[in-house]
């Protein structure tokens, strides 16, 4: 049916136009969305590898920080473990670092049972809050229906991430 019979008696509500002003900084900003920036501190380095166990048993060959860093990088990219092991592994070769990358069962093993313990969070000094504003393509069972009876939907929120960052004791590597 190309017309509905009452569309000239509904209620429309026109949508909101944003205008773009300062181009130059909202290109700037677009581009800056796709930027990268991942460091290792020098600490992060050393403890890397897992320390010596006493006890009799497997050893492990990564720390809890290393399992944790990897897992967290499959969360944010949304991979399954064997692409967070070849991220993680080019990640590692782009910075130049010469560690071992965690194989994909190992992260599963450990993910396991590893206990996240939470950041302390001191009362005293600045706090360092990092917030970035980027948009999330919604999908889902829905998608078809745009495909089908051709109606539009919004398709795109925003998301608002923030972070406390405190500052390295050391310097940051590039």
């Amino acid at each position: 049916m190309p017309h509905k019979y009452n569309a000239d008696r509904c209620h429309r509500i026109p949508r909101t136009r944003y205008k773009v002003t300062n181009w130059s900084t909202y290109e700037a900003g677009l581009c800056q969305r796709g930027s990268l920036t991942i460091w290792f501190t020098e600490e992060a380095i050393a403890a890397w590898q897992a320390a010596p166990q006493t006890t009799p048993g497997g050893q492990a060959r990564y720390s809890d920080l290393a399992i944790e860093t990897s897992l967290i990088l499959r969360t944010v990219f949304h991979q399954p473990l064997r692409q967070t092991e070849g991220l993680v592994g080019s990640l590692l070769g782009l910075i130049g670092l010469d560690l071992p990358v965690p194989d994909h069962s190992t992260l599963s093993r450990r993910s396991r049972t590893l206990a996240v313990a939470p950041q302390a969070q001191s009362a005293s000094g600045p706090v360092h809050l990092l917030v970035d504003s980027t948009g999330m393509k919604l999908s889902g069972p829905g998608e078809w229906l745009v495909e089908k009876h051709g109606t539009q939907r919004r398709a795109w929120r925003k998301l608002h991430l923030a972070v406390n960052a405190r500052p390295a004791r050391s310097s940051p590597r590039p």
